[in-house]
């Protein structure tokens, strides 16, 4: 599977409407409508907020006010040919008083869609799992060698870390480590 790395956004414009196309890497349906609420808030005068998102098996598109199929849908297509998830789309529309007909409008969302995922860097996801390993100081940085993917430490009277792993290094190393799973996820490879 894959998603995006970072968040991007693209704008352009068409018979003198703007285009803000918002693309993030998304983890939780409550990350989804967070980030919604703040497009929401931050593009307060737009005339429409069209979205499409996927997230495992949950996928959800929107023409908020859009002629029906004329924007949720053609961003969904644009996902699904790109074989992109954990992904959330959004498409602020700021009107220029010509309209584009429904046609128009499928093609205008699907290249702000197309175009700002050529700039995007695409990353592929593995099952993987957020873990704490407890280790002592002696033995820091034989475990900072091995585990690179290394999220936060806490240095107490012994270090504390958390950890993003595959599937496969918690297979190697839970004989070898204290390890405590904190949450199933998607890691970047």
């Amino acid at each position: 599977m894959k998603s995006i790395k970072d968040k991007l956004v693209y704008e352009y414009e068409i018979e003198k409407s703007r285009f803000i196309t918002v693309i993030y890497r998304v983890e939780s349906k409550e990350e989804i409508n967070s980030y919604l609420d703040s497009i929401r808030k931050e593009y307060k005068d737009a005339t429409h907020y069209c979205y499409a998102y996927k997230l495992e098996d949950i996928r959800k598109s929107s023409d908020d006010g859009e002629p029906g199929g004329t924007a949720g849908v053609p961003m969904m297509e644009i996902l699904n040919m790109n074989d992109l998830d954990h992904i959330l789309v959004i498409v602020v529309r700021y009107f220029g008083g010509i309209k584009l007909g429904a046609g128009g409008l499928v093609r205008a969302y699907r290249k702000a869609v197309v175009d700002a995922l050529a700039k995007a860097s695409i990353v592929t996801l593995i099952d993987g799992y957020l873990v704490e390993i407890t280790t002592t100081y002696d033995k820091q940085k034989e475990t900072e060698k091995i585990f690179t993917n290394i999220v936060n430490k806490d240095y107490q009277e012994t270090i504390t870390y958390q950890i993003k792993i595959s599937n496969e290094e918690l297979d190697i190393y839970k004989d070898k480590y204290d390890i405590k799973i904190i949450d199933k996820i998607k890691i970047e490879i």
